[in-house]
């Protein structure tokens, strides 16, 4: 059996962190540039060589992504985005244009690349070829079944690996190469600029009828035509591990730190227990779909992994995420009189219950008690997102411990 790497993504320093503690064995992440996440927050060299500096030392890797579809104005910039690379020690790029690559090859030769899902890895010829290249690693494309990744790993190099998303948002269009962000907005999606237009809503107008909307249905539950259910596949990791996949990928390089912790938490402990013993891995099932369905989702669907999806697999009637719980903070500097430092993230009150999350999978009920602000004066309620606070609770958290509070039905 291949070992298994579960690999989280980080949209900055602290979910970074977040992902570290809750049980990544290592971290993708994107700079300022030339990533395909550019609204995400993103990390700055300096916060990326803290962030590396950190994973290292609980023994997690972080990679970075290079994974734009470069034009000729981008080269130079990654050139030289590169060279700053160099001297902060990322463990791989996650790159998908070859001129990128042969520019990381130059000045990264002693780099691990690693080849994204956006230069449509479908077939094994593809993964000998990047291989041939140099890479270490391939990104599956996510239209691929289990079965097609199972020939995959008996046709190609052995220290060859395979990396496949396992859990997150599934895009709408091939290998995430797509051009509706960039038609309607002039934002393009291979820059790292989606609008994520295949969550809206459409109609039809008439040219000669304008502001008479007509609904556009693929059947007559609504007209959200191009929104897809999320992937999740904590039920079927026994298949994953089967298939001979080397890096369950979780997607979300726009997500909290309450999101990250849930699903590296629940996945952590899937893989652990199965890889320990199937029959705890199937007895505990429960508690991974109690949990996975604490953080936002659009509902679920395995993809492509068992064969073509059908039209359960997409969502007709709205764009709306199911969230059950809101993500108050970050659990910092826990002192002896049970006090913590806490940058609230949603507003919270003295006497309101709420959850403090553990990574080592507890979750523990506790009361809020006081609340006090910068200049130390006691506050009923904390309104203001990004208040820096010191509260106590009736239960002492941890550092990084995270704190939610359960959305009434």
């Amino acid at each position: 059996m291949r070992e298994i790497e579960l690999l989280i993504p980080a949209s900055c320093l602290e979910v970074l962190k977040t992902a570290v503690i809750f049980g990544a064995d290592a971290v993708y992440v994107g700079g300022e540039a030339f990533g395909l996440r550019a609204k995400a927050k993103n990390f700055s060299i300096q916060d990326m060589a803290e962030g590396i500096r950190f994973a290292h030392s609980h023994n997690v890797k972080v990679y970075v992504t290079a994974n734009i579809l470069a034009h000729n104005y981008d080269l130079e910039g990654v050139r030289n985005y590169f060279m700053e690379l160099k001297s902060i020690n990322p463990d791989a790029l996650i790159i998908s244009d070859p001129g990128v690559f042969t520019i990381a090859k130059d000045i990264l030769p002693d780099m691990e690349l690693h080849i994204s899902t956006q230069a449509n890895n479908t077939n094994y010829m593809t993964y000998k070829f990047w291989h041939s290249l140099g890479a270490k690693r391939v990104v599956s494309a996510r239209e691929l079944s289990l079965k097609e990744i199972k020939e995959i790993r008996e046709k190609i190099p052995e220290d060859l690996e395979i990396e496949t998303f396992v859990h997150g948002a599934m895009c709408i269009s091939y290998s995430g190469r797509c051009l509706l962000s960039n038609f309607f907005t002039g934002r393009d999606a291979n820059h790292g600029a989606c609008t994520h237009p295949c969550r809206w809503k459409y109609s039809v107008v008439e040219e000669k009828r304008p502001g008479e909307y007509y609904p556009v249905f693929e059947n007559d539950r609504g007209t959200y035509i191009f929104n897809s259910k999320d992937l999740c596949m904590i039920e079927h990791i026994p298949d994953l591990v089967k298939a001979g996949i080397d890096s369950f990928k979780i997607e979300g390089r726009m997500k909290t730190a309450l999101y990250v912790a849930t699903v590296a938490r629940t996945y952590r402990k899937a893989i652990d227990d199965y890889l320990e013993e199937p029959e705890k891995y199937k007895k505990n099932m429960n508690w991974y779909l109690e949990e996975i369905s604490k953080c936002t989702y659009r509902q679920f669907t395995t993809g492509f992994f068992y064969g073509k999806p059908s039209d359960d697999a997409q969502i007709y009637d709205n764009n709306t995420y199911i969230k059950e719980y809101t993500y108050l903070g970050i659990v910092s500097d826990v002192r002896d009189d049970m006090s913590f430092a806490l940058e609230q993230r949603n507003k919270f009150s003295v006497g309101e219950a709420l959850e403090i999350m553990k990574p080592d999978g507890r979750n523990v009920k506790a009361v809020v008690v006081k609340i006090l602000n910068e200049d130390g004066e006691t506050m009923d309620c904390a309104p203001h997102p990004q208040q820096k606070l010191r509260v106590l609770l009736s239960e002492k958290p941890d550092n990084y411990d995270i704190l939610r509070r359960k959305e009434d039905d």
